[in-house]
């Protein structure tokens, strides 16, 4: 792929779309090899290869980062899951993931009520879905379940006082990340791994077709 013709929102929509459950790259891959990028173009490319391909360790370290900042407010990190959670609910894989698993507990209790939190069903015409699919989480339009747990968390936030750290802390762990992401250089295990999630892709759109 060459990442230098790929636009912001194709970044974003691809972080929206993947499988976050992958496990973090090594500790010795992720710290390995640092290099100064020799043009814009170089470093534009390798930026958004590098948020794509460590987005999980990109996750943990800002996770990590919030968590320190969080030591003197313990509020705040209660708030902080919940805006972690409205944020994760974007991504389709978490929010189908999430769904399912809170489905399953609830009908081992109540299978009435599990059969409720079924998503449902879109019309398909000619083998194809009428309509763009649409997530749902337990049921229910997952902007519901956004606009619930950001409700929720930026009521804690206010009552904490803790938004003026959390921002410090944002801003360092991102700036961190956005470091790493310039001069770690991209090795062929990432450009392999970018080709292998294309085929996935492709193939995922045939099989629906």
């Amino acid at each position: 792929m060459d990442w230098g013709n790929v636009t912001a929102e194709d970044l974003i929509d691809a972080l929206r779309e993947v499988d976050w459950s992958s496990p973090p790259r090594p500790l010795p891959e992720f710290f390995s090899r640092f290099t100064v990028p020799r043009s814009y173009a170089k470093w534009n490319s390798r930026l958004k290869c590098n948020l794509y391909y460590y987005r999980t360790n990109y996750f943990i370290m800002i996770v990590i980062i919030l968590g320190l900042g969080f030591l003197r407010r313990p509020v705040a990190i209660l708030a902080a899951m919940l805006t972690a959670l409205s944020i994760a609910f974007l991504n389709d894989s978490f929010a189908g993931t999430f769904s399912e698993k809170v489905t399953r507990t609830v009908r081992q209790f109540s299978p009435h009520l599990a059969a409720k939190m079924r998503p449902p069903l879109t019309p398909v015409i000619r083998g194809r879905p009428s309509a763009k699919r649409t997530i749902h989480i337990c049921g229910r339009p997952r902007w519901v379940f956004v606009f619930i747990f950001s409700s929720a968390s930026f009521t804690l936030w206010y009552v904490s006082c803790g938004l003026l750290t959390v921002l410090w802390a944002l801003a360092i762990a991102l700036l961190a990340t956005i470091l790493h992401a310039s001069f770690r250089t991209p090795n062929l295990k990432a450009r392999l791994n970018t080709f292998r999630e294309e085929f996935r892709a492709v193939w995922r759109n045939y099989s629906e077709l």
